[in-house]
């Protein structure tokens, strides 16, 4: 710890962002982390001797956080990626996108405001880059083996990283025409940039792994086929298959999954084919379901289209302002949330029940009608239910919908169907170790554990690596391999 006093000295402060009026106006980051200056140093001086750093339990990869803090406060950059880049294959994506369950696990949490770690880790890893600290991971030799990944995701592209660092051969399959899967064609540029992805997946390429895009295994390829050409296959496919709303209109004009608005808005925005028929959502009224990430990048998105109106509706209660009591710290707290695309202007509602979609008499959406709902206390064991408040019903203007209710599980048919893989109660991949019901194939991410954060995909992909690394060559072997790249 550099600075012993100074949680007691500086408060939490983050980089000012360009005003909601000018960062709608286009699909670029709004953050002015480049104005923040010296200020990092301060931020991560708060950083506290705090004995027993619950950071680190909170991190899904274990990020060595108070370590990298403290570099940073001395000035000492390259040190501090060093120790980030350890544990975090990608953190140039987690220091934008991830929600920060570190900093909910933060000491200093209990009474005042945590230490702003996504904030220092972004600022690490644009030092990083800038200085030429972020170098390709490139292995002394090659065992020969050869691991072919399906899906090129933060899980998938973790594994890649790893497993091609311990020596094997990865060859990494994506059926869009870029990398990154929904990195790319999920989160919004404003927030987590192509040239982000570009540049990380450059230094991978360069460090040997190898990507086929516009390669749909199970569709343009038979994963059959993998399996004859390769030692090992890794499915990273992702949870793709949305949660849908059967209510009366659904199949109206103007009511579309939240992703596929998303994926082709990321399009839009680099010059890329659309593949599909256009939506904006230009002078519309929109009508966003669900309250989640994917529901704010749609109000975002929405913003930045010139939309008439933003409306999002979601089921569940209004979450408290503070961490209520059976939440407490060090656990990860739901409690209502303002993202920036919220200060962006959208109107919110709580305990809203949707009932249909109101068609204008051509087979498109005009309204959509709800009620207000109060839920129930529910039976220890049993899940609670609710009930629509009398009198509440009411049509709201919407001429184009955006269901964010979250995924169920990987597409059942293609890959999966072709090997034959065994799935679970929930429609995800069945897995003991990471290993399937198939020798020498694999499953890690969203497809094996349902949907999640990206910094959970990518210690799914890292773990992953560890088992195929295992059943390859046996147990030291990847141990190995990363400690003599760590020493060199």
């Amino acid at each position: 710890m550099g600075k012993p006093t100074g949680f007691l000295e500086f408060g939490r402060e983050l980089p000012s962002k360009l005003d909601p009026s000018v960062r709608i106006q286009n699909n670029k980051e709004f953050v002015l982390n480049d104005e923040f200056g010296d200020k990092i140093q301060e931020q991560s001086s708060r950083c506290m001797d705090c004995g027993v750093p619950f950071c680190h339990n909170a991190c899904p990869i274990g990020n060595i956080i108070p370590e990298f803090n403290d570099a940073v406060y001395r000035d000492s950059w390259e040190e501090a990626w060093n120790i980030l880049s350890s544990t975090n294959n990608f953190p140039e994506f987690t220091g934008r996108v991830c929600p920060a369950p570190c900093e909910s696990g933060c000491v200093l949490g209990i009474n005042q405001d945590p230490i702003t770690i996504c904030n220092i880790e972004k600022t690490i890893v644009e030092t990083a880059y800038r200085n030429g600290y972020a170098k390709p991971k490139t292995p002394r030799s090659r065992t020969g083996k050869t691991i072919a990944i399906i899906g090129s995701g933060p899980a998938g592209l973790s594994a890649a990283e790893q497993l091609n660092s311990a020596g094997h051969t990865v060859t990494v399959f994506e059926r869009d025409e870029k990398v990154g899967g929904l990195l790319r064609f999920g989160i919004p540029d404003f927030k987590l940039g192509m040239d982000i992805i570009d540049r990380k997946i450059d230094l991978m390429a360069q460090a040997g792994v190898k990507f086929e895009v516009n390669a749909h295994i199970g569709v343009d390829i038979n994963a059959q086929q993998l399996r004859q050409e390769f030692d090992v296959i890794l499915l990273t496919g992702g949870s793709t298959v949305p949660r849908n709303l059967p209510i009366p209109g659904r199949e109206l004009n103007g009511v579309h999954f939240a992703m596929d608005f998303l994926a082709q808005n990321n399009r839009r925005a680099n010059d890329m084919d659309l593949k599909t028929a256009e939506v904006h959502a230009q002078n519309k009224h929109v009508v966003v379901i669900g309250g989640g990430d994917t529901g704010s990048d749609c109000v975002g998105t929405s913003n930045r289209h010139g939309a008439a109106s933003i409306t999002q509706v979601e089921i569940m209660p209004l979450p408290p302002e503070q961490r209520p009591a059976n939440q407490p710290w060090p656990s990860y707290p739901m409690i209502m949330k303002t993202s920036t695309s919220h200060e962006e202007g959208c109107d919110r509602y709580w305990n809203i029940l949707t009932k249909e979609f109101i068609d204008d008499g051509n087979g498109n959406v005009k309204g959509l009608r709800i009620a207000d709902i109060a839920w129930q206390d529910a039976k220890p064991g049993e899940r609670p239910n609710f009930e629509e408040i009398a009198g509440t019903e009411r049509i709201i203007a919407c001429d184009m919908a955006f269901l964010a209710m979250g995924f169920l599980h990987p597409e059942p048919t293609g890959v999966l169907a072709q090997l034959d893989i065994k799935l679970d109660d929930h429609g995800n991949v069945a897995t003991q170790n990471f290993a399937t019901s198939q020798t020498g194939v694999f499953a890690a991410g969203d497809m094996r554990t349902g949907q999640s954060l990206v910094v959970r995909c990518i210690n799914e992909g890292r773990e992953s690596a560890r088992s195929i690394d295992n059943y390859l060559m046996g147990n030291s072997h990847l141990e190995a391999k990363a400690n003599s790249l760590m020493l060199s």
